[in-house]
């Protein structure tokens, strides 16, 4: 199957002010990360908050520039593409927010919302844009009536409903999914991942869902990539992965999904500490101040992702977690 995207060496700094008579410090939010997506795949980015996940999905989205890398959309180099090329780029490319609350503008009503993106970036006729704005609406679920409607009017998992339709409305290859149903109730967040799979079968999509929910993550994802301060820690298929995770970071990330089963409870696994500040990272592997298996080679040599069982993983002891 060819690849729609590919990442490679994918890095993103900020220069930091530090105060008055400290010279600037440079935040590596994404640092060397390297993955590719498919046509009507879906690969979940999952980490604590501060890992770079957010970064990430603003690089792919064309919002931020990558720092270094390369990143390439249909074979357009999209880390530095030309202006003709931009446009055709960010067509291609859309992105469902977190919030369905705050991303909507409530002094427009939801047919303007959905027809604005038509308007920039096509030469379609007012009927045409708002017989495909209703059109849209009946795809994820919503009446066509709802197109005079404002978003005040509707409840959480609409409004996101309508924000999948907005993505959906220039015909992209990829959506970036940025926590597309962390804000709603559980039973909702079932109903809306079923409509994103069933899109994706529609429209042959290719997904970015950038989660912390390792829970939301098994229903949706076909390739996890686990992010542990900007950089990859481990990265395969699913199934591989949750069958057997090679990663310290990734066994407590999986152990600590909340779970009914008694014996899922009896294997948590404590991380000691927390998130280390993105500007001091600690030497070595990144994951050292926090992890129970830690060695003097952890904290003097880098691991680097290598295959191991299926998967990459950037442990010097991958083979030998249970």
């Amino acid at each position: 199957m060819s690849e729609i995207l590919v990442a490679e060496e994918l890095a993103r700094h900020y220069s930091v002010g530090q105060g008055t008579f400290r010279a600037k410090a440079t935040l590596r939010a994404v640092d060397g990360v390297g993955f590719s997506l498919q046509p009507g795949k879906t690969l979940a980015v999952v980490g604590e908050s501060g890992s770079g996940k957010s970064t990430l999905g603003r690089m792919i989205t064309l919002i931020e520039p990558p720092t270094s890398g390369r990143l390439s959309v249909e074979g357009i180099d999209a880390a530095r593409p030309s202006r003709s090329q931009w446009k055709q780029l960010r067509r291609a490319v859309q992105m469902i927010f977190q919030d369905p609350y705050g991303s909507l503008n409530p002094r427009k009503k939801i047919g303007s919302i959905l027809e604005e993106s038509l308007i920039i970036n096509t030469d379609m006729s007012a009927a045409e844009r708002a017989e495909k704005a209703r059109e849209m609406l009946r795809k994820v679920g919503l009446r066509p009536e709802h197109y005079s409607r404002y978003p005040h009017m509707f409840s959480g998992g609409q409004r996101q409903r309508i924000a999948i339709a907005r993505a959906l409305m220039l015909n992209p290859k990829i959506l970036v999914a940025d926590e597309p149903v962390s804000a709603l109730d559980v039973s909702v967040q079932a109903q809306v991942l079923n409509l994103m799979m069933d899109l994706q079968d529609e429209f042959n999509l290719a997904y970015l869902f950038i989660s912390h929910d390792l829970s939301v993550v098994r229903h949706i994802a076909d390739e996890v990539l686990v992010l542990y301060l900007g950089r990859t820690v481990e990265q395969g298929p699913k199934t591989t992965i949750y069958a057997r995770p090679r990663h310290p970071y990734t066994r407590a990330l999986l152990a600590s999904t909340p779970s009914v089963d008694p014996a899922h409870r009896a294997q948590r696994i404590a991380v000691k500490g927390e998130l280390p500040s993105p500007l001091s990272p600690p030497s070595g592997c990144v994951f050292r101040s926090r992890c129970p298996h830690a060695t003097d080679r952890c904290r003097d040599e880098r691991p680097e992702l290598r295959e191991v069982d299926g998967r990459r993983v950037a442990c010097h002891y991958a083979e030998s977690m249970a």
